[in-house]
């Protein structure tokens, strides 16, 4: 009975130390109640530089991958101009509208939608999901919703930048203002919605979402993604960005992904869920992101030059990737290592 004994205690005492190696490729088990696993917070373009050093405050002391997506974009819709948070340029009524989306490792998801003058829709989508048995809340039950969760009812006046904007745009009234960029070496005219967002030649931001994926030292997976959508858009309209599978989607045991870009053609392939699932076939994030970015393509056909899609991609091993459809699209990487810029890979 002894020497049984005695081997069931050499068996388990091995075990353990087992556990503390790591082999390239695979996620290194947990020890003892620790983690071994390096965190890592992926954003879409370079203000996720500013987003992911938030999103580390939370990953590098050991928290929750939720609770750093959440902490990043706020400060993205803090202080982005342009395109994210109450600072955004308005529909073409004159009102700046937010879309935002937040979901877990266990699937739990939270979305708004339509929702105006709260500062941080990030933050409703996650009470969305934390304390009602619904995924989306639009318009003014969102803002109800907000402000019975304790939010502030904010002013409702443009940012200075936005009402130039907005009164520049207003000479015209076309769907959106017409813009000269750099493409190819020969100047393009396109609507800002339809342009690589980047930053122009004046200065002026021209991004579109703010989003981010990131993996926790236990291996769980999370994202966000928050926005003012496309600048003097139709009122009412809403892109991918609030839409799970779309604009977001993460599946504990595959990866996470978020898109960025033109939302109507991102809710068209239900893109974030679909880079997923070829993740789940065994693609690397790169790969997965550009065979979607590839669809997207083929169903655009010529009116692809028109218009820009960008995915990011963790997958469950802690690898990154990205693709976009045209040049000019970036993304910020926060490891234990340092944060990073990287410019993606485009097909044309």
């Amino acid at each position: 009975m002894n020497k049984i004994m005695d081997r069931r205690k050499f068996i388990h005492l091995t075990s353990l130390g087992a556990a503390g190696f790591t082999i390239k490729g695979f996620i290194p088990q947990t020890v003892h109640g620790t983690s071994s696993i390096s965190p890592i917070v992926v954003a879409t373009w370079d203000a996720g530089l500013a987003a992911n050093k938030a999103a580390w405050s939370v990953l590098g002391s050991g928290g929750k991958a939720l609770d750093a997506v959440e902490k990043g974009v706020m400060v993205t819709e803090d202080e982005m101009n342009c395109c994210v948070g109450l600072n955004g340029n308005p529909d073409r009524d004159g009102f700046v509208t937010l879309d935002a989306s937040i979901m877990d490792h266990e699937f739990n998801c939270g979305s708004v939608a339509f929702l105006e003058r709260i500062k941080h829709p990030i933050s409703v989508a996650r009470k969305v999901m934390e304390k009602t048995p619904h995924v989306m809340l639009v318009g003014q039950g969102a803002q109800q919703f907000a402000l019975e969760q304790g939010f502030k009812l904010e002013s409702g006046e443009l940012s200075e930048d936005a009402k130039k904007s907005y009164q520049n745009w207003l000479k015209k009234s076309t769907y959106q203002p017409v813009i000269n960029i750099e493409r190819k070496n020969a100047t393009t005219q396109l609507e800002p919605s339809k342009m690589a967002p980047s930053r122009l030649s004046n200065g002026e931001w021209n991004h579109d979402t703010i989003g981010m994926i990131a993996m926790d030292s236990m291996g769980n997976l999370s994202g966000s993604c928050t926005t003012s959508g496309a600048g003097f858009k139709m009122r009412g309209r809403v892109g991918d960005s609030p839409v799970i599978g779309a604009g977001l989607y993460v599946d504990n045991e595959v990866g996470a992904v978020v898109a960025t870009g033109q939302g109507e053609d991102v809710i068209r392939v239900a893109g974030s869920s679909a880079v997923v699932e070829q993740m789940r076939q065994g693609k690397s994030p790169t790969e997965a992101c550009k065979i979607i970015v590839e669809r997207i393509l083929h169903i655009k056909k010529e009116k692809a030059k028109e218009i820009q899609v960008c995915f990011i991609a963790i997958n469950k091993k802690g690898e990154f990737g990205a693709y976009s459809l045209h040049k000019g699209f970036n993304y910020a990487v926060h490891t234990p290592q340092g944060n990073t810029l990287h410019e993606a890979t485009f097909l044309d």
